[in-house]
């Protein structure tokens, strides 16, 4: 449980009757409403407000069940399927229009100092939280919603209402101000209600949660009638005090146990992240499983992988150019050399670690089919063929819902190699932030059956019989490519790039096939247990 989730079931214990106890000395809240409705017929002839049509009683019948009688027209009916929860038998039910004014007018003299408060100066907090700014009544007193000293108000407009921007208004400028015209105004009956108690009611899961909302999807508001309508649980006035300072009691308490909570989700995050560092790390490094002799050597993988190239290219699926494979070996002199074609040079700087000798170091592109960055294409609003982009590749998988899609009639100019296939890696390429983020592509995610990539995703596609895409995706995952890949990359401080030649030339360790599936399978239950751990 998170501080917010705290917070607000110890709001929803306090208006259901179960934050502090009952006391048979409180005066109960039937007598209370008769004072309510007393002081409003009091207004009433005094012509103050006019009289409330939509008046009612709600009341328990004996055969257990509510019933709401309307006081203008006799009317009565059942609201059992209303009633949210149960509340204490000195406790009961009204609608908030039968016991508060809302949005009550202010009279003042038009040079009267008064409060100005803007959305912004309403705190998003729990409790009441606001600032003012002090403008002549006049100036103000149009326009704006208005209030006094004692009003209770709350954001009808979303996140305001979902982020509980309220405050009960004390204080103000010759005790009145005007603000926002995205606030609602309650206003009790003289002292029948507790501030607070109201305050905290407005904010409760009960209150908030239920709204409905009407408008544009940048701009809702809660329907009319929403406020008006709604069941409040009235207490006792005594103990409407005693909840609404144990509220105050207990929220700082929230507060401190909900930042102390935080701090600990994010070191659980931080831990599971290095952790997945460390495994990867040691993963690519050969140090996650050992290695077995009968498996092989990654050198003779190597020479698989050039027959397969070789007879790749004679049926012409593969370019000859892509036969001038490197040679990396370590010399006599311990460091470690390239050899292609007749040139040889030391790369010794490029090695990040030592690996074992089964294993082989290679550029990506010796082990792969095809590396190449997708194209611009013509978007469509016809679903037919999607396009993965950047925000498509996540690290937690690729997503088909985030894609665009090609015009279908440009898809003739793909030739086939650049549609996707399974096993494909999409290696984000351009970019700050998603640069180097990559995801594997699996046609059982995408219902259209094609896809493409677009010019800020390079294709990485290896011989997968030799070279599992999942080694390739832990490997580019790793804090050893990912920790440098700005580095690597071409551009200025806003935009950076790799280059598709950077990508062919990358470097990394390849173990043997067999030694490749026992990493994969023991880096994912090293990650299903770090999971399982981390939920509990």
């Amino acid at each position: 449980m998170n501080g917010k989730q705290l917070k607000n079931s110890i709001l929803q214990w306090a208006i259901q009757g179960k934050l502090v106890p009952q006391d048979t000395n409180d005066e109960p809240a039937s007598v209370l409403l008769e004072r309510i409705r007393e002081e409003k017929a009091r207004l009433v002839k005094e012509k103050k407000i006019k009289k409330d049509k939509n008046e009612s009683i709600i009341y328990r019948g004996e055969d257990n069940s509510y019933y709401e009688k309307f006081l203008a027209t006799g009317v009565v009916k059942c609201i059992d399927e209303e009633i949210p929860f149960e509340i204490p038998s000195s406790w009961e039910w009204t609608r908030i229009s039968s016991i508060f004014q809302l949005n009550p007018r202010v009279e003042a003299n038009d040079n009267m100092l008064a409060a100005f408060i803007p959305m912004e100066a309403i705190s998003a907090v729990y409790g009441s939280d606001y600032h003012y700014y002090e403008r002549k009544w006049k100036e103000i007193k149009s326009g704006f919603t208005q209030f006094a000293d004692g009003d209770i108000a709350f954001a009808k407009i979303t996140p305001c209402f979902q982020n509980r921007k309220s405050a009960v208004f004390s204080n103000l400028p010759n005790g009145i101000g005007a603000g926002t015209t995205e606030l609602k105004v309650l206003r009790p009956y003289g002292e029948t209600i507790n501030r607070f108690y109201t305050l905290y009611f407005l904010e409760s899961p009960y209150f908030i949660d239920e709204a409905t909302f009407k408008g544009t999807a940048n701009q809702q508001r809660i329907v009319v009638g929403y406020l008006e309508n709604k069941l409040f649980p009235l207490p006792p006035i005594e103990e409407q005090c005693r909840i609404a300072g144990k509220i105050a009691e207990v929220l700082p308490i929230a507060d401190r146990y909900g930042k102390t909570q935080t701090k600990l989700d994010n070191l659980n995050v931080e831990l599971k992240n290095i952790l997945k560092k460390s495994v990867l790390q040691e993963a690519i490094q050969g140090k996650l499983v050992p290695q077995i002799e009968a498996e092989g050597t990654a050198q003779e993988l190597l020479e698989q992988i050039q027959q397969e190239k070789q007879k790749l290219a004679k049926e012409g699926k593969l370019k000859k150019s892509a036969l001038n494979d490197s040679i990396i070996f370590k010399g006599d002199d311990n460091k470690y050399w390239e050899k292609i074609g007749k040139e040889v040079c030391c790369i010794d700087d490029e090695m990040p670690f030592e690996i074992p000798e089964t294993w082989a170091w290679v550029r990506l592109n010796d082990i792969c089919s095809y590396i190449q960055r997708g194209k611009s294409p013509k978007y469509s609003l016809i679903r037919k063929y999607p396009v993965i982009a950047q925000k498509c590749n996540q690290w937690s998988g690729f997503s088909i819902d985030k894609a665009q899609f090609i015009e279908p009639s440009t898809l003739m100019s793909y030739s086939e190699e650049r549609l996707l296939q399974d096993g494909d890696l999409m290696w984000n390429s351009t970019g700050l932030g998603t640069l180097g983020r990559m995801a594997i592509y699996r046609s059982s995610l995408n219902p259209y059956g094609i896809a493409v990539a677009d010019s800020h995703v390079t294709v990485i596609r290896a011989l997968k019989q030799f070279v599992l895409p999942k080694y390739l995706y832990y490997y580019f995952s790793s804090n050893t490519v990912q920790s440098v890949i700005e580095d690597k990359a071409d551009g200025s401080t806003k935009q950076k790039e790799l280059s598709t030649a950077t990508i062919k030339s990358y470097i990394l360790p390849l173990p043997p096939f067999a030694e490749q599936q026992r990493i994969v399978a023991k880096v994912e239950e090293l990650a299903s247990i770090m999971s399982r751990q981390m939920a509990k």
